[in-house]
Order: structure tokens, then sequence, then C-alpha cells
């Protein structure tokens, strides 16, 4: 089979990984790369700079990946999916929820896969807890716990924490325990003189029961990235920036020791990390979104979903606005 023509919008802090990579992947062929602000990492190599989606179309591309500012989603995928190609957007899917209903309902109708890069379901880590969770090693699953945290990212222009880096963990989140967010509330705060938020905090439950906390920022000295999954026979931490995954056991020897056992409630088991492949989770994706436009069952992240995750964060941030909690 002739490997799929793959082109790409956008060489800017995330364009130049995804130009890497699909340079790298079986059955794709990277033929065009368009970006009106030119090649400033220099990943063109013997390639011409497109200066648009429209030029990028004209080349007659089978799959294409987006990554402009997210204000530009729109507009290039729904050329593109009026050019009949399939598409992986870089999250967020869109900058409003009434945005994105329209690029969802244009790949529908085209027949088209429409993907979202929620790249942080394709970490090792988490696709191992998923795994387990699966398997029953945590038993019934009580609550998500989510940090996400760190500096300032100079690259961002036009959204805020909550659409940048709190989409990630919604997704991740309703991923991991198979259930969609069903309330949230939540707070934000204004700390960098930017109109966009750079602190927010979801609390929710999803429609299973499972209590969420996510806890996002830009405004940390250190970075942070966790997971933690409390259940019935235990508890999972996922360092995604690591991709370490370690499970802490409820622990089944009663405790002898009065003032200690007098204050806890589950008492602490064995601790285990566990070893386990640890693929790049941006290669996982793409092969992720390859195998789907070739007719195979797949985790892509739909648009579908991207929506969903979308449509949870601006919620979160009505929230925020009103005081009150928003159900779905």
């Amino acid at each position: 089979m002739a490997a799929l023509r793959a082109g790409l919008l956008g060489v800017g802090m995330m364009g130049r990984h995804h130009a890497r990579v699909l340079r790298e992947l079986d059955g794709v062929e990277l033929v065009a790369i368009a970006d009106p602000a030119g090649d400033p990492h220099g990943v063109a190599g013997d390639l011409e700079i497109l200066p648009d989606i429209d030029a990028l179309v004209a080349e007659g591309v089978d799959i294409a990946v987006v990554a402009v500012p997210t204000r530009f989603h729109q507009d290039a995928a729904l050329k593109l999916a009026a050019a009949g190609v399939h598409t992986l957007v870089e999250k967020p899917i869109a900058d409003s929820v009434e945005a994105g209903q329209r690029m969802v309902d244009a790949f529908a109708a085209a027949g088209l896969v429409g993907a979202v890069g929620h790249i942080e379901r394709f970490n090792p880590a988490l696709q191992e807890l998923r795994r387990r969770i699966e398997a029953g090693d945590l038993g019934a699953v009580y609550q998500v716990t989510t940090r996400r945290q760190g500096p300032f990212p100079s690259r961002i222009a036009d959204v805020g924490v909550a659409k940048d880096l709190a989409s990630h963990d919604v997704d991740l989140t309703a991923w991991v325990v198979q259930s969609h967010y069903e309330r949230v509330f939540a707070q934000t705060a204004f700390k960098s003189g930017r109109e966009h938020e750079d602190m927010i905090t979801i609390t929710g439950r999803t429609a299973s029961g499972v209590i969420v906390n996510n806890i996002v920022n830009w405004l940390s000295p250190m970075k942070e990235r966790v997971t933690v999954v409390t259940g019935e026979k235990g508890a999972f931490v996922a360092d995604t920036s690591t991709g370490d995954l370690t499970f802490y056991a409820n622990g089944t020897i009663p405790l002898e020791w009065e003032s200690v056992s007098s204050f806890r409630g589950v008492s602490e088991g064995d601790v285990t990390r566990y070893a386990f492949a640890k693929r790049e989770p941006l290669r996982v994706e793409h092969e992720a979104f390859r195998d789907a436009v070739l007719g195979h069952d797949t985790d892509v992240v739909t648009m579908e979903q991207g929506l969903r995750t979308l449509a949870v964060v601006e919620a979160s941030l009505e929230s925020a606005r009103t005081g009150e909690s928003v159900r779905f």
C-alpha cells in the first residue's frame, strides 16, 4: 500500500515535533509544510514552506496535522474537511464549543477521521494505569486528583491555562476512569497581567460517581505533572513527566502501635513502582491516528471527545465567573 501523504500546518514549538515524528512514521510520508511565519526551527529540510492552508490542501495530501494557535483551528479544519483530508488538530479542538461543533459536524458529514491531539492520553504511565484499573488492580475507583503546575510558557498567546493545560487533565481523567464529567465547580486567578486566567482549580464528579480535583497553573517555580487515582485497594500515582507509575497498596497487616493506628484510616501497605515499556507519547498518538485513517480500531481522541473536553473546560470557566457549579 502506498504511504499516506501527510501535510503539516504550523512548525512552531509543537509543530516541529510533529514534523520529526511524521518523517519517522511507517506508512506515512511528510510531503508538505505550511506556516505563514516561516520555519523558525529549521525543520522543513528540502520541503518548501508554503504560505497557508490553501496551499497545503493544493499539494494533494491524505492526512494533515494542524498545529497553529487555537483561534485558527476552525478555519483550517473546515478547509481540510471540504478537501477530504483526515485531520489531527492540536488540543484544544477550538477556541469555542460552537466552533468545535462545526468541526465535528464537518468531519462526520464527510466521513473523515477527525482527531484531537490530547497527547497525555498516550503517556506510558497513564496507559499502564488505565490497563491496571481495567484489570481490577485498584478495585472500585473513588477519586482522581491531578496536579499540572509549572512556570509560564512564553509560547502561549491566545488562551488561558484552562484551555491550554486543564484540557489535558479533563481528557485524561475521563479517559482513565472511562466516564465523562457530570458536574464541575471551579475557581480561577489572574496574576500575570494577561486577559486570560493563569491558575484554575476544578472540582467535580463523573457520571460514574468518581470525585475529581484538577489543580492547574503556570505560576509555579517547580514543574509537576502528577495524576493520583485512589480506590478500593490503594492508590496509583502516575508521574507523566517521567512516565513512572507507582502503586501504594492498602495494608493488610494490623497496626499495633496505638498512637499511629488511631489517626489513620487505611493502613500503609506495599509500595510498588512498575517497570514497563515507555514509548514516546507523540509517536503513539500518531500511530493511533494513522491506524484510524486505515480503518483500524484505535484509541485515537476523536473530535467528539475533544469537544466534550472543551465543553467541560468552558463550563469550569463559567463556574469560576458565576461562583456556581455547572451540571451537564
